[in-house]
């Protein structure tokens, strides 16, 4: 199967007449010219893509799995602990909107209405903090993202630079509705925390210590996505890009993200405003800044105790 690496360099588009996209591309392997063609083809949709004006709202429904979780408890019965399970898959079941143009996008979870509370017996409800209301501004011009994020009550604006994405095309299309949808993926190798963390559980483990989640040996995790060229924007859901064309089904390992609906050039201008709200930090900064809230709740065996009332 041939493979072509594709490394995003830069955008350059509205600002001179004449617009430049520069691209490397290594071939891992080809056995003949067709696949090279076939690689320089990505390149002209993608100069198409941005020299039109193209704007647009794509909305995502998101799913993530719980085989990780554990919920067995001695302080919950059969009966909680499905229900708990059940608030647990709801809660991960999301709709985000995707507001773009040619090269700026927002990216934000669509709010919904409660549902009303039961007038008598108890019901657990669980929900995630920090997600409704924060928002994913991304620049591919300038090569930048804000975000604005919600940790326990204190505001942050995350300004970073956009991750760079090494995507391998895989020679597989598929329908997404009415939009044929080509294959891209990325190996990500697992990292030396990765595999600390894992030690760490196993150990907890052979000291009889419960764990609310069950960690599985860590491997090579493979990101995948499904794009269309016929939307020509290098953009997709959260904090992914870099594809000829909109990326319209993603998976990302337990999480898989797929587009419901898109409207092209609506009637009402998409108009792009990026965040400014909250203490600003990059991305480093407040991975650490998360990492030191999570454990100071946690116990002294590591895990984070859920009383029921």
């Amino acid at each position: 199967m041939s493979k072509l690496l594709l490394t995003y360099v830069n955008i350059d588009l509205l600002l001179v007449k004449t617009k430049l996209i520069l691209f490397v591309i290594v071939i891992l392997k080809y056995s003949s010219m067709k696949n090279l063609i076939y690689g320089l083809l990505f390149l002209c949709v993608v100069e198409f893509g941005y020299s039109q004006n193209f704007q647009g709202v794509a909305y995502y429904f998101s799913k993530t799995q719980m085989k990780d979780f554990n919920f067995s408890s001695p302080n919950m019965t059969e009966a909680q602990q499905k229900e708990m399970k059940e608030e647990l898959s709801k809660a991960f079941e999301k709709t985000y909107v995707l507001e773009f143009k040619n090269f700026e996008s927002t990216y934000r979870q669509e709010e919904k209405l409660d549902k009303p509370k039961p007038v008598d017996g108890r019901q657990i409800q669980v929900s995630f903090g920090g997600q409704v209301g924060s928002k994913l501004y991304k620049n591919l011009k300038n090569n930048y993202f804000s975000e604005e994020k919600d940790l326990f009550g204190k505001e942050f604006l995350v300004k970073d630079s956009l991750e760079t994405f090494k995507w391998e095309f895989i020679n597989e299309e598929k329908k997404i509705g009415n939009y044929t949808c080509s294959k891209a993926q990325i190996l990500i190798p697992v990292s030396e925390k990765d595999k600390k963390e894992y030690e760490e559980f196993k150990a907890k483990k052979n000291e009889g210590k419960t764990s609310f989640i069950q960690m599985s040996e860590p491997k090579e995790q493979i990101i995948e996505a499904w794009y269309t060229t016929e939307i020509p924007i290098s953009n997709g859901p959260d904090k992914y890009w870099g594809l000829p064309g909109l990326i319209l089904e993603l998976h990302d390992g337990t999480t898989s993200l797929l587009c419901t609906k898109i409207i092209l050039n609506p009637e009402k201008k998409v108009e792009i405003k990026e965040p400014t709200n909250g203490k600003r930090v990059n991305q480093k900064q407040f991975k650490e800044i998360e990492e030191e809230k999570v454990k100071s709740m946690m116990n002294e065996d590591g895990v984070i105790e859920i009383k029921m009332n």
